[in-house]
Parts: structure tokens; sequence; C-alpha cells
């Protein structure tokens, strides 16, 4: 009998990937040679000060800004020579954002700010209620649906943020400082939720932070400083590092 070991590309793999800003006569040099792979289902953490280049990292792999060199394939396609449309479509198909700031439509109440990520799958008007209403209810906040934003605590609007990142059934989920306007405790409520997430789900999950005590919380773990991964792809360490937000 032959048995056939089966090894996946991942879900990402990045070479030699630059982004260069021109300000002016300077140029800055956000992202320099970054080398990475990230393998489906994977809960990573991207640690660094302020300009340390991990929001640029982080729009990179969001196909939110396109590398001035080096290609970034996803799921084997190089985002680098997809066409806007293209960019766009994978987007809104296959990737979930959340934000420091929630982004949440203050007129509208919790499960509404969901329904309006679900209006381009066509779905009936009661068919994204439920949705949306089951989405809520995966993130523990079913009981405050019908509460708009201004009347849920930071902790849940970040719950409610989360819940409309997965209304399209996302293959990857993008953090960017989801903890960055919460005390230490919701904080730590909030990734342990996107923590469950990846492992229910097998959900691939990229968090962005500066809180080191955070990012201790994840198997695996990147430093970035001035533009560059300092810590090698397989190694569990990470070194005190300024606590700066970005």
């Amino acid at each position: 009998m032959t048995v056939t070991t089966l090894n996946p590309q991942p879900i990402y793999a990045l070479h030699g990937v630059a982004k260069t800003y021109n300000q002016g006569a300077n140029e800055i040099r956000a992202v320099r040679e970054v080398d990475l792979t990230i393998d489906e289902g994977e809960f990573l953490v991207v640690v660094g000060p302020s300009g340390s280049g991990k929001t640029t990292l982080l729009q990179l792999l969001g196909g939110l800004d396109r590398p001035t060199a080096g290609e970034i394939k996803f799921e084997g396609r190089d985002m680098a020579r997809l066409k806007d449309g293209e960019l766009s479509d994978l987007r809104l198909r296959t990737l979930g954002f959340i934000f420091q700031q929630f982004n949440l439509i203050p007129t509208l109440t919790a499960v509404q700010n969901v329904e309006v990520a679900l209006a381009p799958r066509k779905f009936s008007a009661h068919a994204r209620h439920e949705r949306a209403q089951w989405l809520l209810e995966s993130v523990g906040l079913a009981a405050r649906a019908d509460h708009v934003p201004g009347r849920l605590s930071g902790g849940e609007q970040q719950r409610v943020a989360i819940a409309r990142a997965l209304a399209n059934e996302p293959r990857v989920l993008l953090a960017d400082e989801p903890t960055g306007n919460l005390d230490s405790t919701t904080g730590e409520e909030i990734i342990a939720l996107l923590m469950s997430l990846s492992a229910e789900r097998q959900q691939t999950i990229v968090v962005i932070t500066h809180d080191t005590a955070i990012a201790a919380r994840a198997r695996r773990q990147l430093r970035m400083r001035d533009g560059e991964l300092l810590v090698p792809e397989d190694e569990n360490v990470l070194e005190t590092i300024s606590t700066e937000r970005s």
C-alpha cells in the first residue's frame, strides 16, 4: 500500500516583498525584502512599534496596496499581477478586515451593521437578517443585536466588527490593531475570540499589534522593525520591544 503525503501550498507566499513611498525628495522604505509564508488555518501575530512597517505589510496582504518589488502569492496567484477589479473581488469575497477604529455606522443597530456587509451576496432581506443574527450569536453578542453602537461598549463594538468581517465567509481575516482602543482585559477577550475562531473554523487570521503581551498568546509570532522581519518564521521567541502604539 502506498501512502501519499500531501503538502498543501501555503495560503500566502511572499518573496522579496518591498514597499517604497516617495515623500518629496525622501524615499521611505516601509517594507524591505520580506519573505514569508502563511498556512491555511494559521493564527499569526506580527508585532512591532509605530513605523515598523506592520500596517503596510497588512495592507499588502489585503490587496489594499501593491508592492514596489517582489511577489505576493495568494493561493498561488500573484496579487501584484491582478487587475484592480480582480483585487476588489478578492477583497470582497475572500478577505475580511478588522480595524482599530470599529467603523460601525452609528445610526444602525448591531444586526443592521452586519446586514450591510451581506448586501453584495444578493440574499433576501429575511436571509440577511437571519445570517446577521447568527453571526452576532457566534461572537457572543446575540443579546445586543438591536443596540446601536453608542449603546455598546468598546469590546462589544469590536465583536460587531468581527461579525461583520465574517459576513461573507472570508478565507482570511486581517486585523489591524484590533485591541488598540480597548482596555487590557477586553483586549485579551477579543484576542481569545479570534483564536477560538481560528481553531474552530480553521480560519486564517493575521493580527498586527504593538502589544507584546497580546502577541505572546499566539503560537506563531513575527517581529518587525524598520520594515524588516527580525525573527525567523519558525522561531517562537519575542524580544522586548517598544509598546508605542501604531
